[in-house]
């Protein structure tokens, strides 16, 4: 089968070869569950300066243009994700193996950050202020002023929804975007700086780079290092946002980082057990627990423990393939398989659920499942007797993304949920949870700064005084 060749996008053109510089040839490994016929052209950190100098070139020009011209420009994007909504369906269940369902929540949710950006845009989220001032007869005015070249790495188990992210409110705020994608999703990836161009949006303004993982390394000091450069955002694991972070710092650059999680869901006395038992279960297999928000750990209290276990028995059997297909890689495997057997040598109950979904029941600090996000289809459950259990069980993890509560009353899950160190708790429903309109992020070492929303946009803004005097 002749390979699909996936290119960099660079000032709005496909790129395969660029004079001298060659892009390396990046090829699917033999582990990697997406398809084999795919190949992606590999930047080099010349490429990747190239990108910069396009997007610097581009910016000058972006910022100047008005909030109107970019509404109407993020509206033709997310009329062009509606109208290619079966194409790009297909293309992300290819490229990660995953089910249909995971696909079209992509989807939707992209066209959701698409609209809500063109709706922000004109709502006055760019507008600026004008406070009092001390001094007789002056004014003093506060502007909001977009940084300059955001560079923005997205991961691929959500690769459009997170592509997406990573560079819409970014270059709806006035700047330029370098997506840098996955190797694992690269067709994905490209196809939203595709669709960029094709909504109109200038060359320059948003290109796609995606390299060899050995090369990570090099293409990202390559482009952080340079002056044009102001900020980058970044999805994926705390090992490399350490990383990502430490050597921004080294430049005086800020980041935002959304990275992983160890989530976990609260099921009180009061609760309504089926309800919980269904939530718990889909929050913790959609795509095969490959989302920074998956329900790892359950807490349960003692006095319903066992009905709500033998509900978690009786509904795993009827896990489907919409939920759980394979994780992205035998790497991936491997970690999934280790936490369970160590889970076992150490006094877990294992129940196995169809498609591969598995239970830890009566999980212990001492498992190595404890402390580790398992980014697959595996969930842990505890027994509890004082909510005090709970509170000290989440906020002493290093993590801090999500959470969620069941309970039938909704003010002491409210008084709960306050006392709990994460970005985000949920009332009755998974953790898995985040739309467009609302602030997306963690805690300690689930990264720090907000996407979604006017969140979004202030963090790609700067702020600037002018004061006139008589």
């Amino acid at each position: 089968m002749a390979s699909e060749i996936v290119p960099l996008i660079i000032n709005g053109e496909n790129i395969t070869t660029f004079g001298s510089l060659q892009p390396s040839v990046l090829v699917p490994s033999d582990e990697t569950r997406g398809p084999q016929e795919t190949v992606a052209l590999g930047a080099t950190p010349e490429l990747c300066l190239k990108a910069v100098e396009s997007c610097e070139t581009a910016f000058s020009k972006w910022r100047k243009t008005s909030p109107l011209e970019r509404r109407a420009l993020f509206s033709r994007l997310a009329s062009l994700l509606k109208d290619n909504q079966k194409t790009i369906s297909e293309v992300i269940q290819k490229e990660l193996g995953c089910s249909e369902k995971w696909a079209l929540i992509n989807l939707g949710d992209a066209i959701g950050i698409a609209e809500h950006i063109a709706s922000l845009v004109t709502s006055g989220v760019l507008s600026g202020s004008v406070p009092e001032s001390s001094a007789s007869g002056s004014c003093a005015v506060v502007l909001k002023e977009p940084l300059g070249v955001v560079l923005g790495i997205a991961p691929w188990n959500a690769p459009l929804i997170l592509g997406l992210r990573a560079v819409a409110a970014a270059v709806a705020a006035g700047n330029t975007a370098i997506l840098k994608g996955s190797e694992l999703s690269a067709r994905t990836h490209c196809l939203i700086a595709h669709l960029f161009r094709e909504a109109g949006f200038p060359p320059g303004v948003v290109n796609f780079l995606v390299h060899k993982p050995e090369d990570a390394a090099i293409c990202y000091e390559a482009i952080i290092s340079h002056p044009a450069v102001r900020k980058c955002n970044f999805t994926g694991s705390t090992i490399v946002g350490k990383s990502i972070a430490t050597r921004a710092a080294a430049h005086l650059k800020p980041v935002l980082l959304e990275l992983g999680g160890k989530n976990h869901a609260i099921v009180l006395e009061d609760a309504d057990l089926e309800h919980a038992a269904e939530e718990v279960l889909v929050g913790a297999f959609l795509n095969s627990g490959q989302i920074c928000m998956s329900t790892d750990l359950v807490w349960v209290h003692n006095s319903v423990k066992q009905d709500f276990l033998s509900i978690l028995r009786t509904k795993i059997t009827g896990i489907s393939s919409s939920e759980v297909t394979k994780v992205i890689n035998s790497k991936s495997d491997s970690r999934v398989k280790a936490l369970v057997d160590d889970a076992r040598l150490k006094g877990a109950n294992v129940v196995a659920g169809s498609e591969g979904a598995t239970v830890l029941e009566n999980v212990t600090t001492e498992m190595d499942f404890w402390s580790t996000e398992s980014f697959g289809p595996l969930v842990g459950v505890r027994g509890f007797d004082y909510e005090s259990e709970c509170v000290a069980g989440v906020n002493g993890s290093d993590y801090g993304l999500s959470a969620a509560i069941f309970t039938k009353s909704h003010f002491k899950g409210f008084n709960l949920g306050r006392t709990l160190s994460v970005g985000a708790v949920h009332i009755n429903a998974m953790t898995v949870h985040d739309e467009p309109t609302l602030p997306h992020g963690g805690y300690k070492a689930s990264g720090y700064g907000r996407f979604g929303g006017v969140w979004a946009f202030e963090e790609f803004l700067q702020t600037k005084t002018i004061i006139t005097n008589p």
